[in-house]
């Protein structure tokens, strides 16, 4: 499982590394596929059943390829963080992106995937999920805000909320 949650992540970033490649001539034309590539502050909590939780600020690479209006693949590679003994060492997570446009430059979006996580060098991977709001801020730069639930085990939660900007190629 690990393995191949590697190997999907990496499918989803080489697919967006090649609409990045091909998006300014389909820009010109269609508008789609549309690469893009993004960074944010990343507020994650450790969130045991018992005992205290751990939190701390990482950073959150984003990247991925958008289709249409309404669906894009998205990649997380993130890191940084330690509270206590809990360091997240990496985030690795590949998602589907169902979009909905509130108005021309405002968005919804939830996401639905895989993540590895490993945490003080206990590794884990998981069915994740969220949801999150972007907003143009100019013709190719937006900022972005989501919530995302990365692991959500039978003993504890791993989440984190970020914001930070997103580029479009």
């Amino acid at each position: 499982m690990k393995m191949s949650l590697l190997s999907l992540t990496s499918a989803v970033l080489l697919v967006g590394a090649g609409a990045f490649a091909t998006s300014a001539q389909a820009q010109q034309s269609f508008g789609y596929p549309q690469a893009y590539l993004g960074g944010d502050a990343m507020f994650w909590s450790l969130d045991p059943d018992r005992g205290p939780s751990r939190d701390d600020v990482g950073l959150r690479l984003r990247g991925g390829a958008q289709f249409n209006d309404y669906f894009a693949l998205e990649g997380h590679l993130g890191t940084g963080g330690s509270d206590g003994g809990a360091d997240l060492d990496h985030l690795a997570g590949a998602y589907a992106k169902g979009i909905f446009p509130v108005a021309p430059e405002v968005r919804l979006y939830g996401l639905a995937g895989f993540t590895e996580v490993e945490v003080s060098n206990n590794r884990e991977s998981d069915f994740s999920y969220g949801g999150g709001a972007e907003m143009d801020v100019a013709p190719n730069l937006s900022v972005n805000a989501d919530y995302m639930r990365y692991l959500d085990k039978s003993d504890y939660t791993f989440d984190a909320a970020s914001v930070g900007l997103r580029y479009r190629f």
